[in-house]
């Protein structure tokens, strides 16, 4: 029983100590060595306690003081994610490093600083980045393209628009780089981006995207107006989108008859007049210094022709039309609903299923057509169907303000563990109080039985006790001594030297009895008497 006490003691000991220890709250994980030491020396210096965690990549600091500890920890720039940065400039002598050596710290800056800014994006844990950046060639022709390659640790997984903005935000931060160039990986070796596919591959990413993007909104859409009909949770919507990846492009010229405007006019007038001559051409006539005949002379005019031309040019209105159709177009869409019936409840505590009328359905049609710009030339297809669900419905419990009393009680996970840690120490100690201490101290307070406290009456002479019997009946008790009447009457008490004698006198005649009867009894009963010892012999000895 000593043993067992003292380890209930340790065991309660420990646990004491353990609870008044402050809550342990997670300072930093997924930390490099680095950024670990650093942390470690920090919070030795300022005499905190932690614990190390998971191979000594997440530290323990008391909950208290994480908010206090994270900011100044920020405040001295860490942790610094087991990267460098453009601090890697405040260290070193510029003068004595060489171009080699200034363009490597740069490099390895410019991967840092993009490792943290990547690293602040939801789900990502911890980013590497490696650039290639070519040398400046002298021709533009000999000049090759950045690159970049990107790995990721992360808490999930990353949607299309989320690997598209990592790309888009390394290839920003490099001059030259094109997103189409940034390959990315996660810890599983899953290929998020390749950044060795063409312009074709992007599209074909992009295509697919959208096609998403068109399917899930429709079907939030849907959701919603059935939802507000049928009850939330009683509708299951299925959207199938097909895209045409096609892209056209067409030119088209319409000439109007009807609408004509001059665009340029010409007028010519010309004039003609034919003479006749009366005398022929004679020599004298042509020599140099000859005397030319007037008009009249010369002959008479036989006629005259004047011609009047007019050009007008008309410009006929045109109209030239060009059509460029992208990829991505909706081809068709095809909408399933399938709607829960109504549920009544009776009598009994089990709710009746009934099946929602045609009509209701032809509604419930015509609002979904309506909502996703139904097309029937298109070959839209809108299926509305009314089967019951696999589960009942959900009762739906009204939101009430809590009252003061309920906002007391409710306590949080953390409140739930304490208070169970609480009651079971207080269990275990209640039972130590009962099964240990109490039977101790019992045993230790209980008085000895004293045969000088026994009672003892003379009677006729006698001395007698009412110890051993079951009756205080002085008339029924044994006598024990002689003596004569007048000693004493009855009811006196006898003298002390006496009453001891007696007492001897009582306790040997008890003795000789109980042998006596023990002796015939088991004469009488030989064979209960066997069974009986030897269940005493192998009955275990009383701690």
């Amino acid at each position: 029983m000593l043993a067992v006490t003292l380890a209930l003691i340790g065991f309660f000991a420990f646990v004491m100590l353990r609870m008044s220890q402050p809550a342990m709250g997670v300072l930093f994980a997924d930390l490099s060595s680095q950024d670990v030491s650093a942390i470690l020396k920090d919070l030795d210096a300022r005499g905190v306690k932690y614990e190390l965690r998971g191979d000594g990549q997440t530290i323990l600091a008391p909950r208290a003081d994480v908010p206090r500890l994270r900011l100044d920890l920020a405040g001295k720039g860490i942790p610094s994610g087991g990267g460098v940065g453009y601090e890697i400039f405040d260290k070193g002598d510029a003068f004595s490093s060489t171009s080699f050596v200034q363009n490597i710290n740069h490099l390895r800056a410019l991967e840092g600083e993009l490792s943290r800014t990547i690293r602040s994006i939801g789900r990502v844990q911890a980013a590497r980045v490696h650039l290639v950046i070519p040398e400046r060639r002298l021709f533009e022709r000999d000049r090759e393209p950045p690159r970049a390659s990107i790995a990721l640790k992360l808490a999930g997984d990353l949607d299309a628009a989320q690997v598209r903005a990592v790309r888009h935000l390394v290839a920003s931060a490099v001059d030259g780089l094109k997103p189409e160039r940034v390959s990315i990986v996660d810890e599983r070796g899953r290929l998020l981006a390749d950044g060795a596919q063409g312009e074709q591959g992007l599209a074909g990413v992009g295509l697919d995207e959208r096609q998403g993007a068109i399917e899930r909104r429709i079907k939030s859409q849907v959701e919603d107006i059935v939802a507000s009909i049928v009850g939330p949770g009683r509708a299951r919507v299925q959207v199938s989108a097909s895209l045409d990846s096609n892209r056209i492009e067409s030119r088209s010229e319409t000439f109007d008859p009807e609408s004509k405007v001059i665009r340029s006019s010409q007028n010519r007038n010309e004039t003609s007049t034919t003479n006749e001559a009366r005398e022929g051409v004679t020599v004298g006539n042509e020599l140099p210094g000859a005397q030319q005949p007037n008009q009249a002379q010369q002959g008479v005019q036989k006629d005259a022709t004047n011609k009047n031309e007019e050009v007008v040019n008309y410009e006929i209105s045109r109209t030239t039309r060009t059509e460029v159709l992208e990829g991505g177009r909706v081809r068709k869409l095809s909408v399933a609903v399938l709607v829960d019936g109504t549920y009544a409840r009776g009598q009994g505590a089990e709710a009746s299923y009934q099946p929602r009328t045609q009509e209701e359905l032809e509604r419930i049609g015509q609002l979904v057509r309506t909502a996703i710009g139904f097309d029937r030339q298109r070959g839209d297809q809108v299926e509305v169907v009314n089967l019951r669900f696999a589960e009942g419905p959900q009762a739906q419990a009204d939101l009430v303000e809590q009252s003061l009393m309920q906002q007391l009680l409710s306590f949080t996970k953390e409140d739930m563990v304490r208070f169970a840690e609480i009651g079971v120490i207080s269990l275990l100690i209640l039972i130590v109080l009962m099964v240990v201490v109490r039977p101790l101290l019992k045993q230790v307070l209980a008085p000895e039985r004293d045969f000088r406290a026994i009672p003892t009456f003379m009677r006729n002479g006698v001395i007698v006790t009412t110890a051993e019997q079951g009756t205080g009946d002085p008339a029924n008790l044994p006598a024990v001594a002689g003596g004569s009447a007048g000693d004493g009457g009855d009811g006196d008490v006898a003298a002390p030297s006496e009453r001891m004698l007696a007492i001897a006198q009582v306790k040997g005649q008890l003795k000789a009895q109980s042998v006596e009867k023990i002796g015939a009894m088991v004469a009488q009963n030989p064979a209960d008497s066997v069974a009986v010892l030897r269940g005493w012999i192998h009955e275990k000895a009383p701690a």
